[in-house]
């Protein structure tokens, strides 16, 4: 429990949820880049042997679209509980502090939607 009774406790909190939302989306998108590099190099160079190894660069990819949702989810995760652990002081009036975990949360099944159409085309 914190007894600093200082705003800025939440705020700090609430930045490093930000970052975390950053990194998700950062591992998403560089998720898809890699899944779709396998079909630019089938398009580019069919008979290479990088365009019949493409199943490689498919995996990846979706391994890290779903790295970056569980990372959206994790660190909501975290931020619910370093809330619960602020004081009312801690908190300015007014000030609502759910809508961070709503937008991580939402890029989180953004995200695993992105990887299940990708595995299911």
């Amino acid at each position: 429990m914190s007894d600093l009774k200082d705003p800025r406790v939440l705020f700090a909190a609430e930045r490093t949820l930000l970052a975390w939302n950053r990194t998700s989306l950062a591992l998403i998108a560089f998720g898809f880049v890699v899944e779709r590099s396998g079909l630019l190099v089938r398009a580019l160079a069919p008979d290479s042997p990088a365009a019949r190894d493409s199943g490689a660069s498919f995996w990846l990819g979706l391994a890290f679209i779903l790295l970056g949702a569980t990372a959206a989810i994790y660190s909501s995760r975290q931020y619910l509980a370093v809330l619960k652990t602020l004081t009312p002081a801690e908190y300015p009036p007014g000030y609502g502090t759910r809508w961070g975990v709503v937008v991580n949360l939402i890029v989180a099944l953004l995200g695993t939607g992105l990887a299940l159409a990708l595995y299911m085309r």
